[in-house]
C-alpha cells in the first residue's frame, strides 16, 4: 500500500481550522421529534427510583489521582437537565438526566449504594463486623472514595469481604482501593467469584485486550468533552471515569456445589448465570433481607448482546432463561431489586413485571432474529427488519440506551452464522482502503463523491452519506475537506443515536478525523500483570510474534517456574510460537525463573541482566537464544486510528 504523507506545516493547518461541531440538520430534528412521540414520558418510575433514598453526597466535587489530575468531575452532571437539545436523542438525554445523580442511596435497612462514581455501581450490605462490599467499580481511585463517603456517612467499619458478580473490569477494577492487603494476607476478608472468573477476567483484558482498549475508548467517548454537545451518557452509567485498574484475585469460588453461603453473618443464595452478560456471572438473593441483585443481568436499559467494544457474543437464549429462573425463584418473595447499574426497583409485583419484560425482551431479540435469518435475511438486512413488539418496547428498561436493538439481531446472526452472509461476493472482500479507492474511481474521483454525499445529507440520509465520504476519506485521507464533511455527518448520526456507545463511537470518530488521534480526557492504567498466570503470559506472547523475525533456524526455550511447580516448553518456528505444559523438555536454553519476575521481565518493567545478576533467574543452554527469544516480539500500538487508514494523516 502506498502511504500518504503530509508535511507537517499542513497537518498544523489542518488541524487549526478544523471546524465546530455541525449544528442539527432539520432531517436530524424531525426524526428525534419523531422519536419522542413515541416514548411515555409521563412514566415518571425511574425518577422517583433514581433519586430514592439519597444520604449523602461527596463534599469534595472531584475525585484526583495521586498526581492531581481529574479522574471524575461531578460538577460536569449539573449540565444534565431539562428538555433534551436538540443534539441529543430524546430517549438518551432522559437517560443521561437519570445516571447523572451520585452519591450514597439507603436501597434499605442493611443495604446502600453508591451510585454515579463511575460506570458501575458499588453496594454496601452491612455484616455482623463489617462491610460486605459488591463490585467496587472500575478504578482504585473512584473505589477508595466511594468506601471514604460510606464510612463518613454511616460509621467506618473494616471491609471483610467482597464479591465480584461477574469478570468484566468495571465491576472488579476498584479492588485494591477498598482491600486492606495486611487483612487480606492476615485472611481476613474473603473474595467472592462465580466459577470460572479468573480465566475470563484475564482473557478478556490481555489477549485482546489492546484492540478492546481502543475500541471502549470510543464507545465511552474517552476523549470527549462530558456536555450537551458532546458526551452525554455512558448508557450504563454517567461516565467511565479514569484511574487504575487492579485486580485483586479471588479467595472463594462459587460453584454448583457452594451456592449457599454465610458472609460476615449474612445468608446468601446464589445464582450461578454463564454465558449471559459476562462468561461468568452470577446473581444472589439474601433471603433474610428479602433482597435480589441481579448483577448486569437486569438493567434500566437493554444490553449489548455483543458489545461494541468487541467481545465473545453473549447467548440471549440463555440470558432470558437465567432472568425467568430468577423471577420464579425470588421475585415473589423479594421487597427489593438492586444491580450493578442503574437504580433499585421496589415491590414485588414491580420485580417480577421487569424480569419477565426483560426476559421476553431478550428471547424475542433471540428468536426474531433467528427466524429471519431461516428465511434467509443477512446480519444487516434482520437488523434493518426487527422491532420489538409495543408492549416491550414501551418499558423504559428495553429501551436502547446502552444495547442496540439491530447491534443486537447482527449479533445473534453472527453467533450462528459468523460473519459471513453467505454471499459469495462476501467470500473474499477487498481491504478496505483499497474498496475504498476502487469506489471512489467508479464513482468518478472524490468530488463526484463528495457531491453525491452532500446531496444524500441535504435530503437528510446521513447513513449513505457516510458511506460515500468513508470511501472517499480512505481513498484520500490528507482531503481535509473529506474529512470534515464525514465528521459532520458522524455528528448527526450521532444526534440522532439513542445509544450512548453508538453517540460516543460518532463523536470521537469527528474527534479523530478533525484533530487525528487523541488521548483519553481522564488518564488511567491497567494494573492486573501479576496475575496472569504463566500459561496465560505465553498466550499473550504468542500473539505478538512478528512472523518475519521468528523464521529461520526452529528454535525452543523452555521456562521452569520454581515456586509454581510448573515447566513449558515454547518452540518458535515457521513464523509461529507455540507451547505447552511439559513434565519433562529438552530445550535450547531453559530459563529458571519465578512467575512474577518472568512477567516483570516480559512485560519490560525488568531486565534479564538484572535478574540474572540478582540471581533471581538462571539459564541453563545458550544464553544467546533468550535474547533471540525475546527479539521475535512486537508490542501492541495502543493509539490506532478506527476512521482512517492506518499509515494516514491520522498517525503522521
Amino acid at each position: 500500500m502506498k502511504t500518504l504523507r503530509t508535511p507537517a506545516a499542513a497537518l498544523a493547518l489542518l488541524l487549526a481550522t478544523a471546524a465546530a461541531a455541525a449544528p442539527p440538520s432539520a432531517a436530524t430534528i424531525a426524526a428525534n421529534d419523531a422519536l419522542a412521540a413515541t416514548l411515555d414520558f409521563d412514566d415518571r418510575q425511574d425518577f422517583e427510583f433514581a433519586s430514592r433514598g439519597l444520604v449523602a453526597q461527596r463534599a469534595d466535587p472531584i475525585i484526583r489521582d495521586p498526581q492531581g489530575r481529574v479522574l471524575r468531575d461531578f460538577n460536569e452532571d449539573k449540565a444534565f437537565t431539562g428538555p433534551a437539545p436538540q443534539t441529543v436523542n430524546p430517549s438518551l438525554w432522559r437517560n443521561a438526566t437519570l445516571v447523572a445523580r451520585h452519591g450514597l442511596f439507603k436501597v434499605m435497612d442493611g443495604i446502600w449504594q453508591v451510585r454515579g462514581f463511575d460506570l458501575s455501581i458499588m453496594t454496601i450490605i452491612k455484616g455482623e463486623t463489617g462491610w460486605i462490599l459488591v463490585d467496587p467499580l472500575t478504578t482504585e481511585e473512584t473505589a477508595k472514595a466511594a468506601l471514604a463517603l460510606a464510612n463518613e456517612t454511616l460509621g467506618a467499619r473494616p471491609v471483610v469481604a467482597v464479591i465480584y458478580t461477574h469478570s468484566h473490569a468495571d465491576h472488579f477494577g476498584g479492588g485494591r482501593g477498598v482491600i486492606d492487603p495486611a487483612a487480606l494476607a492476615a485472611g481476613k476478608v474473603r473474595i467472592f467469584a462465580p466459577q470460572g472468573f479468573m480465566e475470563n477476567a484475564v482473557a478478556e483484558n490481555v489477549i485482546a485486550g489492546p484492540a478492546m482498549t481502543r475500541r471502549a475508548d470510543y464507545m465511552f467517548g474517552m476523549a470527549l468533552e462530558h456536555s450537551p454537545a458532546a458526551h452525554v451518557s455512558a448508557g450504563l452509567g454517567p461516565v467511565r471515569a479514569g484511574g487504575t485498574v487492579t485486580l485483586v484475585p479471588p479467595n472463594e469460588i462459587v460453584t454448583p456445589e457452594t451456592l449457599a453461603r454465610r458472609i460476615d453473618g449474612v445468608r446468601f443464595e446464589f445464582q450461578l448465570t454463564p454465558e449471559t452478560e459476562a462468561p461468568a456471572e452470577m446473581n444472589f438473593y439474601l433471603p433474610d433481607l428479602r433482597a435480589l441483585c441481579m448483577a448486569e443481568n437486569a438493567n434500566g436499559s437493554m444490553h449489548n448482546v455483543l458489545t461494541p467494544r468487541g467481545a465473545l457474543v453473549r447467548d440471549t437464549r440463555r440470558w432470558a432463561a437465567e432472568l425467568l429462573a430468577a423471577r420464579r425463584m425470588y421475585a415473589g418473595k423479594s421487597d427489593v431489586m438492586f444491580t450493578s447499574h442503574f437504580w433499585p426497583r421496589w415491590g414485588s409485583a414491580e420485580i417480577d413485571r421487569h424480569l419477565l419484560l426483560h426476559a421476553q425482551a431478550y428471547a424475542f431479540v433471540h428468536n426474531e432474529s433467528v427466524r429471519l435469518m431461516n428465511d434467509g435475511m443477512n446480519a444487516a438486512e434482520i437488523a434493518e427488519t426487527i422491532k420489538l413488539p409495543a408492549a416491550l418496547g414501551r418499558a423504559w428498561f428495553n429501551r436502547g440506551n446502552y444495547g442496540s436493538l439491530k447491534f443486537n439481531a447482527r449479533a445473534v446472526y453472527q453467533r450462528y452464522m459468523g460473519g459471513f452472509d453467505g454471499d459469495p461476493v462476501s467470500l473474499d472482500p477487498l481491504p478496505r482502503d483499497e474498496l475504498a479507492r476502487r469506489y471512489v474511481a467508479a464513482m468518478g474521483g472524490s468530488r463526484k463523491a463528495m457531491k453525491l454525499a452532500a446531496t444524500a445529507a441535504a435530503k437528510g440520509e446521513d447513513r449513505w452519506a457516510a458511506t460515500l465520504l468513508g470511501h472517499v476519506v480512505r481513498a484520500a485521507p490528507a482531503d481535509a475537506g473529506a474529512r470534515e464533511a464525514l465528521a459532520r455527518s458522524f455528528e448527526q448520526l450521532a444526534y440522532q443515536a439513542e445509544a450512548a456507545p453508538w453517540r460516543n463511537f460518532y463523536l470521537s470518530g469527528a474527534l479523530e478525523l478533525r484533530t487525528g488521534v487523541q488521548a483519553s480526557r481522564t488518564p488511567g492504567a491497567m494494573a492486573i500483570g501479576a496475575n496472569l498466570q504463566v500459561s496465560e503470559l505465553l498466550d499473550t506472547m504468542s500473539v505478538r510474534v512478528v512472523p518475519e523475525r521468528a523464521q529461520g533456524a526452529p528454535f525452543s526455550v523452555a521456562f521452569a517456574i520454581p515456586d509454581t511447580g510448573e515447566r513449558f516448553l515454547a518452540s518458535v518456528g515457521n513464523g509461529v510460537m507455540i507451547y505447552e505444559k511439559v513434565a519433562a523438555s529438552a530445550a535450547d536454553a531453559t530459563l529458571v525463573v519465578p512467575r512474577l519476575a518472568l512477567i516483570g521481565m516480559v512485560g519490560g518493567q525488568v531486565k534479564p541482566a538484572d535478574l540474572l545478576a540478582r540471581g533471581v533467574l538462571r539459564i541453563e543452554g545458550d544464553p544467546a537464544v533468550l535474547q533471540r527469544f525475546l527479539g521475535v516480539f512486537t508490542p501492541p500500538q495502543p493509539g490506532f486510528p478506527l476512521v482512517t487508514p492506518l499509515d494516514s494523516l491520522a498517525n503522521k
